[in-house]
């Protein structure tokens, strides 16, 4: 096969950049060198046959060679063939122009929403006690599929935000149960070629909007953008983030891979935040202090239950002075508790265990109006002093052995991780408001080598120069073209905030075997997650638009290797991109 064409701009990169940079699009599926394309939103074009694809690769990323099975994430509806569309000259190398192709078959039409390390298929090897069988479980190198997942048949582009928050192609998200079972709940609605999500929720039933209106008026935090960050546990089909978009608050919206098929997937084809997990047996791969807020409508997580694990959970992510949200059993049991199937002296019991639980946690029942209760927790170290000194104190403070920010791999334990003393201006009321703390130096920025404010100010102004000349190489950013966007390899989150103007959202990415920076990225107001990606990502495949990849195989080769099975690359067909500097 001959080697494309290198198309674009021939432009010289700002100051300080000093990688090779190339921006790479798959266009959907070439077979021996033909196919079709140009088919506009809505319109699907001709599909190729099934069998073996050859995927153009250039060679300054030999080490992409080696990652069949992750590779196979990208895997388009047309032609699969990457083509570069704009690179740089490197001083004393020349131009990157030589062309590698490397072939793997397709795989079956089953793996189309395959996702490796939350897979359906292998959740019988797994206990069913916590529901640990839902959390990561990657499978071992000879387990890993060496082809391109397929996606599923009927295939569209996606529908361009904003009104895809709305509406979705039913063929993208081909699931028919959640649609059966939440129909009358509104969640979705099935009409012709499309799902519409009409807002409504179990319990928002008058929709979405009315429902944080009223929580709005609890919480009035809201309003000024002292809550910018949060998170929905159990977040069903990610109405409560998507609204919250419009009210400038940027929710992680998490939810299993379980029953309610593609909650997940259903977020990220709409242009919502959302990620694959769970809160099981392990930490989730946030940082402590780091959510302004948190929310769960009916989720169904047993927050009393094995020493209120569950909730301890939530007490580490959500910084000091942030609020949790409950919508649900126990609340408002007094006038709920026929339609729980329950009594309302078993509800009470409830209302009032989980409420001595968070009191012991230094929680605050902060307002309490129809369905919903809303606690605040402390940002007065004198709470933790009093109430864990007492040796008998349950649950206990966790000891200084068990790290804050560790959250990969790493285990619940039944025990209060106390805020540092330290960090006295991370609390929700010490954070400047959104979004004046966009640029400001957080106080955690200290504790990474070579840490400032003068730093962050400098990384912020690299990334204006540099975000500025990846739009000339890359004309859809900023565009309706790109929406879910993935940076694999963050630092302080600069690329997202010089793309914050844009219609867009970024999901920040900190190794977990890199510095600790994540907590810099949520105190400036940004989202993100730690991950090894040396393992697959927690989400589905064609779920973001643009990766952006900036010094990455540089950073992790030594561990995962050029052969081996390295990054979780989804990226949605059509006109999709990442962009690669080395």
């Amino acid at each position: 096969m001959a080697s494309p064409n290198l198309a674009g701009h021939h432009l010289d990169p700002p100051t300080g950049m000093g990688s090779n940079l190339s921006a790479w699009t798959p266009h959907g599926i070439l077979i021996s060198g033909t196919g079709t394309m140009g088919h506009k939103e809505g319109k699907p074009g001709s599909l190729p046959d099934r069998g073996q694809r050859n995927v153009p690769i250039a060679v300054l990323l030999l080490a992409f060679c080696g990652i069949s099975f992750y590779l196979g994430k990208m895997f388009c509806s047309q032609k699969s063939k990457f083509e570069a569309v704009g690179h740089t000259d490197v001083p004393g190398k020349g131009s990157v122009h030589q062309m590698k192709s490397v072939s793997f078959p397709e795989c079956s039409i089953e793996y189309q929403d395959y996702t490796p390390c939350t897979d359906p298929r292998k959740w019988k090897k797994y206990g069913t006690h916590r529901l640990t069988f839902m959390e990561r479980h990657c499978p071992p190198i000879f387990e890993r599929k060496e082809c391109l997942i397929p996606p599923p048949d009927g295939y569209r582009p996606s529908i361009r935000w904003p009104k895809s928050r709305d509406q979705c192609w039913y063929r993208n998200v081909p699931y028919d149960w959640i649609n059966k079972q939440k129909s009358n709940q509104n969640w979705l609605r099935k009409q012709g070629e499309k799902f519409l999500f009409p807002g409504g929720g179990t319990m928002f039933p008058r929709g979405v909007s009315a429902y944080v209106d009223l929580m709005q008026d609890l919480i009035p935090e809201m309003k000024d953008g002292t809550i910018r960050t949060a998170i929905d546990t159990g977040c069903g089909v990610a109405s409560w983030g998507g609204d919250l978009l419009d009210r400038g608050i940027l929710t992680v919206s998490l939810a299993p891979r379980d029953n309610h098929e593609a909650q997940v997937q259903f977020a990220l084809e709409r242009g919502i935040p959302a990620i694959l997990g769970i809160i099981s047996t392990q930490r989730l791969p946030f940082p402590s202090q780091s959510f302004d807020m948190a929310h769960c409508s009916r989720c169904l997580i047993p927050w009393t239950e094995f020493g209120g694990i569950y909730l301890l959970e939530i007490h580490r992510i959500l910084r000091p002075g942030g609020f949790w949200v409950l919508s649900g059993p126990p609340v408002n049991y007094e006038n709920r508790w026929k339609g729980w199937d329950t009594t309302v002296e078993q509800q009470r019991t409830d209302y009032e265990k989980l409420q001595d639980l968070l009191s012991s946690m230094c929680f605050k029942l902060y307002a309490k109006k129809d369905d919903i209760a809303v606690w605040q927790k402390s940002s007065d170290d004198s709470c933790y002093t009093k109430q864990l000194s007492d040796p008998d104190a349950y649950p206990p403070k966790c000891d200084d052995s068990l790290e804050p920010d560790s959250a990969w791999y790493t285990p619940l334990r039944s025990c209060v991780v106390v805020p540092i003393p330290k960090h006295k201006k991370i609390s929700l009321m010490s954070v400047p408001k959104w979004p004046d703390r966009l640029h400001a130096a957080s106080e955690r920025i200290s504790e990474v080598h070579g840490g400032s404010s003068s730093a962050l100010k400098q990384d912020d102004g690299n990334w204006k120069a540099r975000v500025k000349y990846y739009k000339k190489l890359l004309p859809a950013m900023g565009t309706d073209k790109i929406r879910n966007v993935m940076d694999m390899n963050t630092v302080y989150g600069g690329f997202a905030a010089a793309l914050i103007e844009d219609p867009l959202w970024v999901m920040n990415v900190v190794s977990s075997y890199a510095a600790n920076t994540l907590g810099v990225v949520y105190d400036r107001g940004l989202i993100g997650t730690y991950h090894d990606w040396c393992e697959a990502f927690s989400t589905y495949p064609r779920t973001y638009d643009l990766l952006h990849l900036d010094g990455l195989f540089t950073a992790e080769s030594h561990r995962c290797g050029n052969s081996s099975h390295f990054f979780s690359f989804r990226v949605l067909c059509d006109t999709k991109y990442m962009l690669i500097s080395i």
